[in-house]
């Protein structure tokens, strides 16, 4: 989120812009957006509502019709379609990169890219102290636990309309109440009892039909040798249930008021003291599997409690990548073999992406101090700086706050490598650019494993094990497409639907957004799809369905390039719909054949064209010599396949050949 409000900003050494904290959404208690540092105003309580809204409901479109309920109540006015859209518009002109209101279904919903909610941050920190509990960690649940309550500033949901707060309210104060009492379990367990007493005695009060509050009071009162304090707390709690509800205690509360009477309720159950100290080791506190820790600043990470799982969620309707996925875990999961880890290549839109983050949920139990993740690429296309991903991870490892942290990229590299020195821990690199990128983020750590993904081989770097993703085969690509589709609407038009599948050529990005546009459209048969992908009439900037990633993974790969290649590509993908040797390239570019050749291997390399025939493989028919410009859909059809004399030819592929119609991926950054 952008704030208009430019305070707080801090100025770095010329040449390098510090990285501000994360933006961070704030519900539990006045409705915030704090973007750079800075606190984003949001003047109307109606536009609090609609951010509110949204957060509530992660990863689901909320109807114009709910939001109207929500800010109105059941008697909306006449313009409320126009007041909503008001709304809306303020908090769009708000949104940072990485952070969008997107419009579907006569309803919106918020995308949130690598912002913070504190909602969320609570719920996993308390989720966390709960299994602790379980386990009888008393110390880490209590420090777990504690972390979640300070995120509240007050009463949720403080400033929005009514009509919400009633709505879900009730929700948020039940987590919070439920995390309060889980504290004060552990808080007892470890014999706190006189330090948790004032606490306990206002929760009470204020809420005193709460009869697991009122049970860690009495043993709080007893402990503290106020055995009839107790006995009166318990005779209080009964009038008022007897009052309001018309019951008595439950049987937990009166197996506790039994053992006070006759003096044989026990003592603590741990003998360790309470220590809510925040450890610099990392987020699994030390063990005799892991390291101590000196204690951090007294700052407040949402990372504290936490063992770090970053992972994204895993595909639906993944399919195929059996053979290339037992080779990666056979790497991850071998802890005393001679591999550090994988490297998944392919072409632009074959999926190591998805593999990645496939084979990341496979052996995360393997792992048991975390999973790092970072996509490497930003949403413009452009590298990630490693020093900026360092500063990321080691926040999540040891709590530290960002002013806290070593100014240079070597120091971040040593106390990265010395924080997963004695760790077993995943490092997942998504979209790597080349070495100078990754190097710096590989764990030495004997117990540490790392997956890149990347459209280059990595070829130089040491104790990593290449993997290549190829395309889907014609069954699998059938079974990804259906499973999003629809097998009867794929049977209905068994002629468009193979026309379909050759047009895509196994790339699964394709695939999805082929699959998107059809679901989005019940009404389009397949083959009007299929004609206009022939007659190129489904421009890059009409994929705009879901979260733009066919087109920024297929954009990203030509922006990589140096800028003199771009013109390149773009002239050899205008003018070769199908496969053309070094000497034809050369023609068509009027180069020398040895200039041409260096031109080929560089986008080789770069994923953007593929090197076939020969002993490198076999190339549709529809291009089996070098043919001449004009003319060629943006999408070939297929066909048969024949193999091709032994000499070099290359091909570029329908869709790199698409999204380089456009300009800017050949002008912009030259």
């Amino acid at each position: 989120m952008t704030s208009p409000h430019q305070g707080g900003r801090r100025s770095g050494p010329p040449g390098r812009q510090e990285p501000g904290p994360p933006t961070e959404f704030r519900i539990l208690g006045p409705t915030e957006i704090w973007a750079r540092g800075a606190r984003v105003p949001l003047t109307a309580a109606k536009q609090r509502t609609v951010l509110a809204a949204l957060l509530l409901s992660p990863g689901r479109f909320v109807s114009d019709l709910w939001l109207g309920e929500l800010l109105w109540g059941p008697t909306p006015p006449a313009t409320k379609s126009a007041q909503l859209y008001t709304y809306i518009s303020r908090l769009r002109r708000s949104c940072e990169p990485g952070v969008r209101l997107v419009r579907r279904h006569r309803g919106y919903g918020l995308v949130m890219g690598s912002a913070q909610l504190d909602w969320t941050v609570f719920q996993q920190l308390a989720e966390q102290g709960r299994q602790y509990v379980v386990q009888h960690r008393y110390a880490e649940a209590a420090a777990g636990l504690e972390a979640a309550l300070r995120l509240w500033r007050g009463p949720a949901l403080a400033d929005v309309t009514e009509f919400l707060a009633r709505t879900e309210l009730p929700l948020l104060e039940e987590a919070r109440l439920r995390a309060v009492d889980q504290r004060m379990q552990a808080v007892l367990a470890l014999g706190r009892h006189d330090a948790a007493l004032p606490e306990l005695t206002r929760l009470v009060a204020e809420n005193p039909a709460r009869e697991s509050l009122r049970g860690h009071l009495m043993t709080a009162l007893y402990r503290c040798d106020r055995q009839m304090d107790a006995l009166r707390v318990y005779e209080q709690g009964r009038r008022v249930l007897q009052a309001e509800l018309g019951v008595a205690p439950g049987a937990a509360l009166r197996a506790l008021h039994r053992a006070v009477l006759l003096e044989q309720l026990p003592g603590p159950v741990a003998a360790e003291p309470l220590t809510l100290t925040v450890r610099r080791a990392g987020s699994v506190p030390p063990g005799p599997d892991t390291p101590g820790g000196a204690p951090a600043g007294s700052g407040h990470s949402p990372w504290q409690g936490l063992v770090p799982a970053m992972l994204p969620v895993d595909a639906a309707g993944f399919v195929g990548r059996r053979t290339e996925l037992r080779r990666v875990l056979a790497v991850l999961r071998d802890s005393g073999g001679p591999y550090r880890g994988v490297v998944l290549t392919g072409a632009a839109g074959v999926g190591t992406s998805a593999l990645a983050v496939r084979a990341g949920h496979a052996c995360r139990d393997e792992f048991r101090h975390g999973q790092l993740y970072i996509d490497l690429r930003e949403e413009g296309g452009r590298p990630k700086d490693p020093r900026d991903v360092l500063g990321s991870f080691l926040r999540a490892l040891m709590y530290v706050r960002g002013e806290d942290l070593p100014p240079t990229l070597d120091e971040r590299v040593q106390l990265y490598r010395s924080a997963l020195s004695r760790r077993r821990l995943l490092v997942v690199l998504d979209n790597a650019l080349d070495e100078r990128q990754v190097r710096p983020l590989l764990a030495s750590g004997s117990g540490c494993r790392v997956l890149i993904s990347g459209g280059r081989q990595f070829a130089s770097m040491e104790g990593v094990r290449v993997v290549p993703v190829g395309r889907l085969d014609e069954t699998e690509a059938w079974e990804l497409l259906s499973s999003r589709v629809g097998q009867a609407r794929l049977d209905a038009e068994p002629e468009a639907t193979a026309r379909l599948l050759a047009l895509c050529e196994g790339l699964p990005l394709a695939l999805r957004f082929c699959a998107t546009r059809l679901v989005t459209r019940p009404q389009w048969p397949v083959g009007r799809l299929v004609d206009r992908l022939e007659r190129g009439e489904v421009r890059p900037d009409a994929w705009g369905e879901g979260d733009h990633e066919l087109w920024n993974v297929l954009r990203a790969g030509v922006m990589r390039l140096e800028p003199p290649l771009r013109p390149v590509l773009r002239t050899l993908a205008r003018t070769e719909p199908g496969v053309f040797s070094p000497a034809g390239a050369a023609q068509r570019l009027n180069w020398p054949e040895e200039r041409a050749r260096g031109a080929l291997d560089a986008l080789v390399e770069g994923g953007l064209l593929e090197m076939v025939g020969g002993s490198h493989g076999t190339a549709a028919a529809d291009g089996a010599t070098d043919r001449a410009p004009g003319g060629a859909p943006p999408f070939p059809p297929g066909g048969s396949s024949a193999v091709l004399p032994e000499q070099e030819r290359y091909r570029c592929t329908p869709l790199v050949r698409l999204v380089v119609r456009e300009p800017e991926c050949v002008t912009e950054g030259a």
